[in-house]
């Protein structure tokens, strides 16, 4: 009996042994390392016994399995943070990485932290030096500002300017004022951690001058002003200048910390961004301290930066956070490379990634939107319109204004918007776009040089 009895199929699934040592096994060896092969080649068993199991299905081949194994091994190798294509029209999208890093910052990467580099030591003495030392005379030559120093991001700025200047005692903001960013991220959440005490003035939509003055004590050590940069109050509103922050801590012996989040280096207001303040103008307010973010407006990479008085800026330096809270090489030689252009407009606005978006007029978005629409009613399936549309700035900067754009508006004739959609997010490089009104929406502010093509491969591909 037990002699005609089918043979089970888990009997025939090949050995560890054997895959490794076949042809094709070999060859996947010698590409890839015994340890990583090894590895791939028991998990995809590890599938297939449990698919027989399931299904009680024949085991497949070794050409099968072994293919099955490839292709674990490429998902193993392929990158996890890789490059996207950003077609949503959100210029600082936080979920695509915020600020597109210019070319320059790029180059620099690649070609100064391809072995050691100048860290943390004097070239023309040999001594050990401070690592920020490489952008901080830039952050003073760009601002105005008397000192400049650089730790991880805002917020990390902003907790330890707080915990430097004004542990223990109490810090002065309006009401109107009390922010929450993004994870969480509460100015009352980060005053207690940082052991200052918040005092809050004023109304949510209405907080003077006399408010702060009538509210500072013994025990009041900052005045503090937050741009409220991820959101607005309109209708009956009124708000205490940084100007009168600023003359009312002269008179009462005070330090000012303006915390200006998004950190715009240039006017905005050429390109129809209106309200948003500008680093150089709080400098020469006179503000003590100014914080900003270095992945924003700045067009940079993640960082938190501080300008202002040298006595402050020292005090923020000198304390146990700081060396929690410092950024490494890249980050440094990303943000000196990017700070870089800021020397000098005409470059600034040609290799700028952020800017060059926000400058784009509606005649440059329908140019580029007719040639990728255009291109696209090549490809099979496929219904294409250009459509009038709106971008956002993003990453928490600029709320309630928008840049009019152009979008390309397509709809497949077989498939439905989001097997569309997800067939985009799966391309390589995956394309993330707007679905809205029936249609899959590219908008072109965003899109950088060769993503048009990009584009028209993934959906002739998707077809």
């Amino acid at each position: 009996m037990a002699k005609n009895a089918t043979k089970s199929p888990l009997r025939e699934i090949p050995s560890v042994e054997t895959l490794l040592t076949s042809s094709a096994g070999r060859t996947l060896v010698e590409s890839h390392g015994r340890e990583l092969v090894t590895r791939a080649v028991r998990e995809t068993l590890a599938d297939v016994r449990a698919a027989i199991m399931k299904e009680k299905g024949a085991a497949p081949d070794t050409e099968t399995i072994l293919s099955r194994v490839r292709s674990r091994i490429d998902l193993k190798r392929a990158p996890k943070l890789c490059r996207a294509i950003n077609a949503t029209g959100v210029i600082l999208h936080t979920g695509l990485g915020r600020a597109v890093l210019p070319a320059a910052a790029l180059d620099a990467i690649a070609s100064e932290q391809s072995g050691y580099s100048l860290l943390e030591v004097d070239r023309a003495t040999g001594d050990r030096n401070l690592r920020e030392v490489h952008i901080v005379d830039l952050l003073r030559e760009i601002s105005g500002a008397e000192a400049a120093t650089v730790v991880n991001n805002n917020a990390a700025a902003t907790m330890i300017t707080l915990a430097a200047l004004a542990k223990g005692r109490e810090v002065i903001v309006s009401r109107g004022q009390l922010v929450e960013i993004g994870g969480s991220f509460r100015i009352p959440d980060v005053m207690e951690q940082s052991g200052a005490k918040l005092v809050e003035v004023g109304t949510t939509n209405k907080t003077r001058i006399e408010d702060y003055e009538q509210r500072i004590g013994p025990d009041t050590a900052m005045l503090m002003k937050v741009h409220t940069s991820n959101f607005r109050i309109l209708g009956f509103v009124e708000n205490a200048s940084l100007e009168e922050l600023i003359a009312l801590g002269k008179r009462r012996s005070l330090p000012v910390m303006d915390d200006m989040g998004s950190g715009a280096f240039v006017n905005l207001e050429p390109f129809g961004i209106t309200g948003e303040p500008v680093v150089q103008d709080s400098v020469k307010a006179g503000a003590d301290v100014i914080t900003f973010s270095g992945d924003k407006l700045l067009g940079g990479p993640q960082a938190g930066l501080i300008v202002g008085k040298k006595a402050a800026v020292a005090a923020i330096r000198r304390h146990p956070l700081f060396r929690a809270f410092r950024v490494d090489k890249l980050t440094l030689t990303a943000l000196e490379a990017t700070l870089k252009l800021y020397l000098d407009r005409e470059t600034l606005m040609k290799e700028h990634p952020t800017l060059r978006m926000m400058a784009m007029t509606s005649a440059d978005c329908e140019a580029r939107a007719r040639e990728l629409a255009d291109a696209l009613r090549n490809v099979t399936g496929l219904t294409v319109e250009v459509w009038s549309d709106q971008s956002e700035i993003g990453g928490g900067s600029v709320p309630a204004q928008s840049l009019p754009t152009k979008v390309v508006a397509v709809r497949h004739a077989k498939l439905t918007l989001d097997q569309v959609d997800e067939k985009l997010r799966a391309n390589t490089p995956c394309i993330f776009a707007r679905v809205q009104r029936e249609r899959v929406l590219f908008d072109v502010r965003t899109l950088l040089q060769g993503d048009a093509e990009a584009i028209v491969a993934a959906l002739r591909k998707a077809t």
